[in-house]
């Protein structure tokens, strides 16, 4: 099993979300189902997971059978769930933030010659900033549309958070007068920034953060590799979500995790050991960023029993600034890593 196979598309396994997905099969069965939905909650704990099962289970399930129905999931072998993990189905409009031009090119190029693009080099290619207005359009025309067996359409946005004010506006006035058999399905990591007009159109799913049982077991399923001492720090440390717990895995946050630890708390540490951490951090993006993510969460924690939480917030504001200017102003990562931890030693 890939990587690709855990893609939200592509992935029929959801868990710790059984009361949200109960909540939207109870509606179906009540044929009450709202024709919007905006499923929030902190990023990678499953939303866009759960979205696809929706919208797998609305283009499959029938209706002349709806009390045989107890949970969302469709057999994996059916022609929906296979449309769906290919992109291909008629009544699902997917919307995301596009490629930016020069990397559209290359697909559309690569398109037209009939060629393969590489999972490794589509990974690596960049995404727009917001999602524009002229794809929000596209949902009109997708909606234009007859439905493939006169069942339900279905439009899925990830996330919404990616619209811009004009982009917005356009959904809204589709949400303001949506077509008959038509559900709209709103990823959202921040539901505090998304318009109050759109928030009031949409029925809502809150999901919760996973526990740490739930996300160790995930790691299991997805990094199956990991020895059982990994598994556990790694679901210590991503605070709920399993996405955090794969990028940390990868970057092998426990190794860099143990390594901080040992330098916020020895009481000798070596200035030798400070520069070996940082040449190696430094040199690695994904490395540099989980080191960023962790200094800050070791601030935070230490803020619950400090008598000054004010100066370490400020500082967690430094920190977190420190970082950005490395990435924005082409600083030297591995000078700031050397003086950001000579500094660390005041608070530990």
């Amino acid at each position: 099993m890939s990587d690709m196979d855990f893609l939200p598309h592509k992935n029929s396994y959801l868990l710790g979300h059984s009361e949200a997905e109960s909540l939207f099969l109870r509606a179906w069965k009540n044929n009450t189902v709202h024709h919007a939905w905006i499923i929030f909650g902190a990023e990678g704990i499953g939303k866009a997971t759960l979205a696809y099962r929706i919208a797998r289970f609305l283009l499959w399930a029938d209706p002349a059978k709806r009390e045989q129905y107890q949970s969302l999931n469709i057999p994996v072998d059916s022609v929906v769930f296979q449309q769906i993990a290919s992109g291909s189905h008629p009544d699902l409009k997917v919307l995301q933030r596009d490629f930016i031009e020069t990397d559209r090119k290359k697909i559309i190029s690569a398109i037209r010659k009939g060629e393969a693009i590489d999972e490794d080099d589509l990974a690596n290619m960049k995404k727009s900033a917001y999602i524009r207005i002229d794809d929000v359009r596209q949902i009109n025309n997708f909606l234009s549309k007859t439905s493939f067996n006169e069942g339900w359409r279905v439009v899925l946005i990830d996330s919404v958070d990616d619209l811009n004010s004009n982009s917005a506006n356009a959904l809204l006035k589709i949400l303001e007068e949506p077509p008959a058999k038509t559900v709209l399905l709103l990823v959202s990591h921040n539901l505090g920034k998304l318009l109050p007009t759109i928030r009031s159109r949409c029925a809502k799913l809150s999901l919760k953060t996973l526990s740490q049982t739930d996300v160790a077991s995930l790691i299991r399923r997805y990094r199956p590799q990991l020895d059982e001492q990994q598994v556990l720090l790694l679901s210590q440390l991503s605070r709920g979500s399993i996405g955090r717990a794969l990028k940390y895995a990868d970057a092998k946050a426990d190794d860099i995790y143990r390594k901080l630890m040992n330098i916020t708390s020895t009481a000798k540490f070596s200035l030798e050991q400070i520069i070996q951490f940082s040449t190696e951090t430094a040199s690695d993006e994904d490395k540099f960023d989980v080191l960023q993510e962790l200094i800050v969460k070791l601030f935070k924690d230490k803020i619950a029993d400090s008598r000054e939480p004010e100066e370490l917030c400020e500082y967690i504001n430094t920190i977190n600034a420190m970082f950005a200017d490395c990435r924005y102003i082409n600083m030297d990562k591995r000078l700031m890593l050397i003086n950001l931890f000579a500094e660390l030693r005041r608070f530990f």
